[in-house]
């Protein structure tokens, strides 16, 4: 509630909004928030700071989709990453509490073996949340970034918007790779038991939601279907750099140096 109260207000009062020069600044203000908030979370090794920024990510893509007038768009978004982004922070907090309360990720790996129905809600609404087609994040950034390729904005917000996208699933695989595929590292001692059944209930409703909500609210919010039209290489743009972050994400996680903190190894690329 409170993450979203911003948008959900601006949303409400989009009528005063229009023809402002503040929505110049905002839309300029928020695609630089969610470039940032991009950045920032693939530096992070708190998992809960991950899934925060990977928010505020959200939140400049909302405020930035609103700043051009398309409050119904930054609604229907709003609905479809309520959808995810709760059930990621449930499995976060599930995991969180059997690691014995270490939020680190590099504490973290080979999850999956152990509890296997937590994570797999983790990866569908962390790929829910990248934008894999037809996952219910797909419907709603897809056409975001499409309603923007169309519109005619100059070069600087649509390559904040695209290398956002990329970096969203960029950090998603970072957290695939520390939390799953990594080793299982004892360097904390565990509190694995098997899955918590109370918390799954209210999880596979949620995941349930997250496949479903974006084709179901797409089909029920517009009153009529956008006319998109754009060039094959521009409407696969989204797909494109999805590919890219997916590639730097595994080739990133794929450098075995799972102990040292990454930033040190490559601080000069980071520059």
């Amino acid at each position: 509630t409170l993450v979203t109260a911003g948008v959900y207000l601006l949303i409400r009062f989009n009528m005063m909004l229009v023809d402002m020069y503040l929505l110049k600044f905002l839309l300029l203000l928020s695609s630089l928030t969610m470039f940032m908030a991009g950045i920032s979370a693939n530096y992070e090794f708190d998992l809960k700071k991950i899934i925060a920024l990977s928010t505020l990510s959200q939140l400049g893509l909302m405020m930035s989709i609103l700043s051009m007038g398309l409050f119904d768009l930054a609604f229907f978004h709003l609905l479809t990453h309520a959808m995810f982004k709760a059930l990621l922070f449930m499995c976060a907090g599930v995991l969180i509490h059997m690691m014995n309360d270490i939020q680190d990720i590099r504490y973290m790996g080979g999850v999956s073996f152990y509890i296997p129905l937590t994570s797999l809600c983790l990866n569908i609404s962390n790929l829910s949340l990248c934008g894999i087609p037809f996952l219910s994040g797909f419907y709603s950034k897809d056409l975001i970034l499409e309603v923007l390729s169309m519109s005619n904005l100059n070069l600087l917000i649509f390559f904040l918007f695209y290398i956002s996208t990329g970096l969203t699933m960029y950090y998603s695989i970072r957290l695939l790779f520390y939390t799953m595929i990594n080793d299982y590292n004892l360097m904390v001692i565990y509190n694995l038991y098997d899955e918590d059944y109370i918390m799954l209930k209210s999880m596979f409703m949620l995941l349930f939601m997250s496949l479903m909500v974006g084709s179901f609210l797409s089909w029920m919010m517009f009153k009529y279907p956008y006319m998109i039209y754009l060039p094959f290489n521009l409407k696969m743009m989204v797909i494109y750099v999805m590919i890219l972050g997916f590639f730097l994400g595994y080739m990133i996680s794929n450098m075995k140096i799972y102990s040292i903190n990454k930033f040190m190894m490559m601080y000069d690329l980071s520059n």
